[in-house]
């Protein structure tokens, strides 16, 4: 039976408060509390690598209602899931289901934070911690869940607030990354090497239902090794968290892209601009939701999608490079996508193959083999 009695407290560094109730796990963590306004799949959002630091508050008023189910698998990939494990280290929401209805549900998504070691908080004002993030920009905090006959000391917490380490100075990417090479065959003619970054399933799954083999490499494999594998194309993938801190990926792909189609995606595309010279920053409260429009600066289309990123393309810096801008946000004009001017190598700030969300853009997967096939 879940205890519904735990009482949890999510700290903000500038000293806001917001005291509910626990589930999940007993026990404290810090991170980076952002927020999405995605209103479905919470089981692919807590499990995508790009939140990994992260204290998540989702917006929508009510979680888990389909509860959690089994993996199962499609090309050898779980659905539902987009990596091993959840990634983000708490979850904020207002309230939860315990008696989910779903035919695939095995477990209540109270039942899996516990599984998994994650704490969660709920009962809170969601509202209320949106607009501070929103005028304050994302903050670090901590985020406890008590056992129910504790209370929260907030002068003692409000004294580690102040030594909060700030994850986006910790190398996530290479806690997300794979550590070996591993190879996903479909028996296609054209061969990709994935540089993991912390990959969504939902990617390497798109390469794979269009006849692509995958060969997923760690980040900091050199552009010398991944040229031993004869591939047809080079994908950078999303990840979490300051893309600056990736010094040996943006090395490899500054070399790659002179010799083979590329794609980025996400951090892939960050990576991509400071490969060529371009500079990124750090956005205020950042894009995660599933109805960010892109716009299309050749054409004039605008295509809904899902993003989740804290980091964006200098405009001005560009201007130095061979890249061009492709897309924007119209809501805030920040790069959405870029492309070499005269090569095969584009990226794109969202994630075309949604998981959860919109695939109004899984197009780009055709573009990037095509390219590969014209090479």
């Amino acid at each position: 039976m879940s205890d519904k009695n735990k009482t949890a407290i999510l700290l903000l560094k500038d000293g806001t408060s917001f005291i509910g109730k626990g589930f999940g796990a007993t026990g404290k963590i810090s991170g980076e509390t952002v927020f999405s306004t995605s209103m479905v799949g919470y089981t692919e959002t807590l499990t995508d690598p790009s939140y990994k630091g992260q204290i998540l508050a989702l917006t929508y008023p009510m979680i888990g209602n389909y509860g959690v189910p089994s993996p199962i698998l499609d090309l050898g990939l779980p659905r539902c899931f987009e990596s091993d494990r959840i990634q983000a280290r708490g979850l904020v929401i207002h309230e939860l289901c315990y008696e989910p209805y779903h035919w695939a549900s095995t477990r209540t998504l109270d039942k899996w934070l516990t599984d998994e070691g994650i704490p969660g908080i709920y009962g809170i004002d969601t509202r209320r911690l949106t607009k501070k993030l929103r005028t304050h920009g994302v903050m670090l905090g901590i985020l406890q869940v008590f056992n129910e006959n504790q209370k929260p000391d907030i002068d003692a917490l409000l004294k580690e607030c102040d030594n909060i380490h700030d994850p986006n100075q910790t190398d996530l990417v290479k806690e997300v990354s794979t550590k070996e090479p591993c190879r996903y065959s479909v028996n296609g003619k054209l061969t990709v090497v994935l540089i993991d970054c912390g990959v969504k399933f939902s990617i390497i799954r798109c390469l794979l239902t269009r006849g692509i083999n995958v060969i997923r490499v760690p980040y900091d494999t050199s552009a010398n090794e991944i040229l031993t594998y004869n591939p047809d194309g080079i994908l950078v993938s999303n990840g979490p968290g300051d893309p600056k801190r990736n010094t040996k990926t943006i090395e490899t792909v500054r070399v790659l892209a002179e010799k083979l189609p590329l794609m980025g995606i996400c951090l892939g595309t960050q990576i991509l601009a400071l490969a060529f010279g371009a500079d990124t920053y750090k956005l205020k409260f950042g894009h995660r939701s599933q109805n960010q429009p892109a716009l299309d600066l050749n054409s004039s289309s605008c295509y809904i999608t899902t993003q989740n990123h804290n980091y964006a393309i200098n405009m001005e810096t560009l201007k130095q490079t061979q890249l061009e801008p492709w897309f924007i946000n119209p809501n805030d004009k920040t790069i959405e996508g870029i492309r070499h001017k005269t090569k095969p190598v584009f990226a794109v700030q969202w994630h075309p193959e949604a998981s959860p969300g919109p695939y109004d853009t899984d197009m780009l997967f055709d573009k990037f083999k095509k390219t590969m096939e014209a090479k």
